[in-house]
C-alpha cells in the first residue's frame, strides 16, 4: 500500500483550507486535507505500519497526523516510547503534537513520569509541549501531587505554543485541583502572559464554579 497515495484519495479541499488557518506556521501545500475521523479509520486498515513509522521525515502534515494516531494505538509501552523518541523531533505544529495520546501510558505511570521530565526540559518546542500535555492528561487526577505543579511553572519560554500549553495545564489544574493550584495565581508564580491566559481559559471552563471564576477575575 502506498499510504501517501491513499491519503490523497481521501482529501477534502474545504478541510484543507480550514486546517491551513489553524496551523499557520506550516506551508499550505504540505496539507493534503484529510479529516481526522477519516485518518483514524484509515489507520485501522494498515496491516503493518512499521515501514511507514520508520520513514521519517514525512512530507505532508496529514502523514504526521496519521503517524501520531498510529503511535497512540501501539500496545507496548517500550515500543511507543521508542517511536516517540524518533518522531517528536520532526513534529512542527501543535495539531500533530496534540493528536498523540498513547494508550500504553495509563498503565505505566512511574516510567511515564520520568519520561515527562525529560520531555519538558527539551529545547524543542513541541517535545516540551507534548511533555506538559501528558503531565496534564495523566497526573492531575488520582496520581496528582502538589509538587507536579512546579514542573510547568518552572518552564520559562518565549515560544507561544509552549506558553499556551502551560496556560491550558493550569486552567485544567484549577478545575481539578483548585486548592493546590490557586496559590500559583494568587502569588503570581507564572509569567504575566501565562497568568492572564490561564485565567481567561479557566473562566471559559464549564468545570469551574461561577464564584471561583469571579474570584479569578480579581487576580
Amino acid at each position: 500500500m502506498n499510504i501517501t497515495s491513499e491519503l490523497f484519495k481521501l482529501k477534502d479541499a474545504n478541510y484543507k483550507n480550514f486546517q491551513s488557518q489553524l496551523v499557520p506556521n506550516i506551508e499550505k501545500n504540505t496539507i493534503i486535507g484529510v479529516r481526522v475521523p477519516e485518518l483514524r479509520k484509515f489507520a485501522k486498515s494498515i496491516e503493518d505500519p512499521k515501514i511507514f513509522l520508520a520513514d521519517l521525515p514525512h512530507k505532508y502534515y496529514d502523514e504526521n497526523i496519521l503517524h501520531g494516531i498510529l503511535i497512540s494505538e501501539v500496545k507496548d509501552y517500550g515500543y511507543s516510547i521508542e517511536l516517540l523518541d524518533k518522531f517528536l523531533p520532526f513534529v512542527d505544529n501543535w495539531a500533530v503534537c496534540d493528536i498523540i495520546s498513547p494508550k500504553t501510558f495509563k498503565k505505566n505511570k512511574p516510567a511515564l513520569f520520568e519520561k515527562i521530565q525529560e520531555w519538558v526540559s527539551s529545547k524543542e518546542t513541541y517535545t516540551c509541549r507534548f511533555g506538559i500535555g501528558m503531565l496534564m492528561k495523566h497526573f492531575l487526577d488520582e496520581d496528582f501531587k502538589e509538587e507536579y505543579l512546579d514542573i510547568p511553572a518552572s518552564i520559562k519560554s518565549d515560544e507561544y505554543y509552549i506558553n499556551m500549553m502551560i496556560a491550558w495545564f493550569f486552567a485544567t489544574a484549577l478545575a481539578k485541583q483548585w486548592e493546590a493550584t490557586i496559590p500559583y495565581i494568587e502569588n503570581k508564580k507564572l509569567s504575566p502572559w501565562v497568568h492572564n491566559k490561564t485565567i481567561q481559559k479557566a473562566r471559559e471552563s464549564f468545570r469551574i464554579a461561577k464564584e471561583r471564576k469571579e474570584y479569578l477575575l480579581k487576580r
